[in-house]
């Protein structure tokens, strides 16, 4: 009976062996695929790109810097935005939000090509 487990046994070992093979194999190529995928994320030009002041913003005399990340197309178009740290006040951030997802970005690349890329903005709402 013991003889009849052995070649079973040898043959799980042997399996988990090919296994542990074949997934060392997989870590080693996505380890070296991320060291050489130079990303650049993407940016934008604040000069040609300003969110109005919301006016019940300006009457409460609110201002803070909100920060903000965007998932920029390759086409410099934002797909997804969220903000990442309130300014403390939900007009300043909703604004800040809308204005700069309607802005052109320059979208970031991966190996030199345009891609699809996460940057982080943020925005300082200030009164003169």
């Amino acid at each position: 009976m013991g003889m009849a487990c052995t070649p079973d046994s040898y043959t799980w070992g042997n399996q988990m062996l090919t296994n542990k093979r074949w997934l060392s194999v997989i870590a080693a190529v996505l380890v070296s695929g991320t060291a050489f995928a130079a990303e650049v994320p993407a940016s934008f030009d604040a000069k040609n790109c300003k969110a109005e002041y919301p006016k019940a913003s300006l009457m409460n005399e609110e201002q803070g810097t909100v920060s903000m990340s965007f998932l920029v197309k390759p086409d410099g178009s934002v797909a997804d935005s969220k903000v990442d740290k309130s300014s403390g006040f939900k007009n300043l951030d909703k604004a800040a939000i809308k204005a700069l997802s309607a802005c052109k970005f320059k979208p970031g690349t991966k190996d030199g090509a345009p891609a699809e890329t996460w940057t982080k903005v943020d925005y300082a709402w200030k009164l003169d």
